[in-house]
């Protein structure tokens, strides 16, 4: 079963259906709840970005760009922070001696490269830039910015201080890629006590002839997670949250 499959089994309509597990559910709580969007950026979400050749697929058929981009919106139409947690590598990150599978993968094809920490030449429509029409949302001036994280999750970066100090305790995810940095914002974030809420098909994977990540991270999202569903849910719950 592919991972929309089993997502439209697990939600029908606006009621969980019966899988075999507890859905515990998650409410919206102004004051407590952010919107959290990893990697929102070219290289995972334009058709000129340097993954699009095993991501594209995966991003139009769940209309990827278009649900993080409903989040972005409802979010800042209602006043729900809104936080995003970045992917950059610069030259000094070329220098590991150690790498996993898919860091050496986007090590080699220059995945989210700048030219330096404390510069902007060359960040501008590059594949480290936000998707264009996802500026509006997070150069707003009031849209949190961590620093980025270097593998998958935040444990490399300061989004859980961010989290924190902002009083939040409860996260709605949404971003690039599903079964790496999303699936691993989502596993770090249950780890430091916060409840996350996962819009399935505001994110997309790899899908390749023998490895689907987008079915993996469902799976594990399902598991562990407080709760899945479509991005129109999560869009209808913020707003009925905030009446």
């Amino acid at each position: 079963m592919t991972g929309v499959a089993l997502c439209l089994f697990l939600y029908v309509g606006d009621v969980a259906a019966d899988d075999g597990l507890p859905d515990p559910g998650m409410s919206i709580e102004p004051g407590r709840t952010a919107l959290v969007v990893t990697d929102p950026q070219n290289d995972f979400l334009s058709p000129d970005g340097v993954t699009w050749g095993v991501v594209g697929k995966n991003v139009t058929e769940n209309k990827t760009v278009e649900n993080i981009d409903a989040l972005f919106e409802t979010a800042k139409d209602v006043g729900m922070p809104v936080f995003i947690s970045p992917h950059y590598y610069y030259p000094h990150d070329h220098r590991w001696k150690m790498e996993g599978t898919l860091e050496a993968l986007m090590h080699s094809i220059g995945m989210f490269d700048r030219e330096d920490a404390l510069s902007l030449d060359g960040f501008e429509g590059s594949g480290a830039d936000w998707l264009e029409q996802y500026k509006r949302y997070i150069d707003d001036g009031k849209t949190v910015v961590t620093s980025p994280h270097k593998v998958y999750g935040p444990e490399s970066n300061d989004l859980v201080l961010q989290l924190r100090k902002a009083g939040i305790s409860k996260i709605v995810l949404a971003g690039m890629s599903a079964n790496l940095c999303t699936e691993s914002h989502m596993r770090e974030l249950v780890e430091q006590g916060f409840e996350v809420y996962v819009a399935y098909d505001a994110t997309a994977a790899a899908q390749l002839p023998k490895w689907d990540g987008y079915s993996a991270a469902m799976t594990n999202y399902r598991m562990i997670s407080n709760h899945v569903a479509p991005t129109s849910v999560a869009v209808k719950e913020i707003r009925k949250a905030y009446k």
